[in-house]
């Protein structure tokens, strides 16, 4: 790892450039140094989840206490939430799929969606489902349910199954066309999810044998009395199972079974991918605020809210695939720092809001409110330094020479270009903005980032001295939703 006090670079190549946040007219030494004593608690706070699980004044939706397990994901060992069976059996249900499924389903939300989608865009991306089987390596095609309760998009997505499935017939490949439901729900009660799912359920099992229907729980393990709605149903059905681990939120699942069913049915690399994980843990155990990006990152943006009122967060990935990405983060900032009280039940109402953006797209839409109106915002770019496939442009119409001038560049130094124009039109009028670096689009990265960001929001509840693992406020509407989707379903 390299430090210049101007980014982080681990040594997969990994950066965190921060000199368009840090430094005069920014977030300054001086700043970091007067929170040095908040700086410590908070690492000795995270390097005791680490150890223990145990997080200051963490209780359950229950109001019991409950340990904070996501810092364990990444290692698989015995003993371990993903130990080294159940990394085998994702592994065997993924070799189960391929040449054999056509399609799977994925229902579910929050967490149980975003990390899932997130996986998906980039190790798919846009057009997997229009490619052959064979150009899947034997993989299914794959949808997304139960992200939201939209009675067309159900309805057309059930139309495009069964449209499917009639066309595999006319063209003689087999006598029925199989589609695998992936639900995940903890509870087995999530409204969103779970409608959806018992829709398109009902609808495709009624075509057999022209479709034949399968269907895999992801849920609370807990077995007897305990067990939940959804593991009974699964018990009942004969449903293979995977796990939503306790000690586990939604917005950090997406290194458990909860996103790694994904992974699995697409064929994504899993040991790549938390191995990615489990290299940034590592490099964020450091004390040393300079050396540690999760901290670092969580302390400069603290303080850019706290001091100077950055308080709002734009997530501007460079890549189409990682738009997702920040969609995610979304939820990860939202419900981890937006707090009603701090600790002692003071009343804070601390949060910073985070805003999904995408370049080069967004430089067209959002950039003039970034560089002319409030200067509260924090602009977060993640750039990809190098693709697996760049295409140069063409000197296509030389008589042109506004457009011949960019031919025999590639892609990616156009987008860069435009990445290093905005960063620097930003700071040029003390507009807050850094980068993080991805040396390449794939799994082992993409973990690296997830991480960070998943251990950067822990820290910034340390500082801000808020609960960063509940969410007292989604309880507020759901005790309000039910009692009236009872009344309606009386009428």
């Amino acid at each position: 790892m390299t430090n210049n006090q101007s980014s982080i670079t681990l040594k997969s190549g990994f950066s965190f450039e921060y000199a368009n946040l840090y430094g005069a007219k920014r977030v300054t030494e001086g700043d970091v140094a007067a929170l040095a004593g908040k700086i410590t608690e908070a690492h000795q706070a995270i390097e005791q989840m680490r150890a223990t699980g145990e997080v200051r004044g963490h209780l359950s939706k229950d109001g019991t206490p409950e340990k904070v397990l996501f810092s364990e994901l990444p290692y698989v060992a015995a003993g371990n939430l993903n130990c080294p069976e159940s990394i085998a059996k994702l592994k065997g249900f993924s070799q189960s799929l391929q040449n054999r499924v056509d399609a799977v389903v994925s229902f579910g939300i929050g967490g149980s969606y975003l990390g899932n989608k997130v996986l998906f865009d980039v190790h798919c991306g846009e057009f997997w489902n229009y490619k052959t089987q064979s150009e899947r390596n034997g993989y299914p095609k794959l949808y997304f349910s139960g992200n939201n309760i939209d009675a067309r998009r159900t309805a057309d997505l059930i139309e495009h199954l069964l449209a499917e499935a009639r066309l595999k017939a006319v063209h003689g490949q087999s006598d029925f066309y199989t589609v695998t439901l992936v639900v995940i729900s903890k509870s087995g009660a999530t409204l969103d999810t779970m409608s959806t799912f018992m829709v398109v359920y009902e609808a495709l099992r009624r075509q057999s044998p022209l479709v034949e229907v399968e269907v895999v729980a992801v849920t609370d393990p807990a077995e007897g009395e305990s067990a939940t709605l959804l593991k009974k149903l699964a018990d009942e059905q004969g449903w293979p199972t995977f796990r939503v681990p306790d000690g586990i939120g939604g917005r950090f699942s997406i290194f458990s079974e909860v996103g790694l069913i994904t992974a699995a049915c697409v064929g994504m690399d899993i040991d790549g991918f938390l191995a990615g994980a489990r290299d940034m843990d590592a490099a964020c155990q450091t004390a040393d605020v300079y050396e540690n990006p999760a901290m670092l990152n969580a302390v400069l943006k603290f303080i850019a809210s706290e001091k100077y009122g950055r308080d709002i967060e734009v997530l501007m990935p460079y890549a189409d695939y990682l738009k997702s990405t920040a969609e995610w983060y979304v939820q990860l900032l939202a419900e981890s720092l937006g707090k009603r009280t701090d600790r002692e039940g003071h009343e804070v109402f601390y949060g910073r809001t985070p805003i999904v953006a995408v370049g080069t797209t967004d430089m067209h839409a959002q950039t003039q409110l970034h560089q002319d109106g409030k200067k509260n915002k924090v602009v977060q770019f993640v750039k990809v330094s190098q693709w697996e496939k760049d295409a140069v442009i063409p000197d296509v119409f030389p008589t042109a020479s506004k457009l011949s001038e960019i031919s025999s560049l590639h892609l990616s130094q156009a987008l860069e270009v435009a990445r290093v124009a905005n960063a620097d039109a930003l700071v040029s009028d003390d507009r807050f903005n850094a980068t993080f670096v991805m040396p390449q689009l794939n799994a082992y990265h993409l973990g690296e980032l997830l991480y960070l960001l998943a251990l950067s929001v822990a820290y910034e509840g340390e500082l801000a001295n808020v609960d960063a693992f509940d969410q007292p406020g989604v309880e507020a509407y759901k005790r309000l939703m039910g009692p009236r989707l009872k009344e309606l379903s009386n009428k």
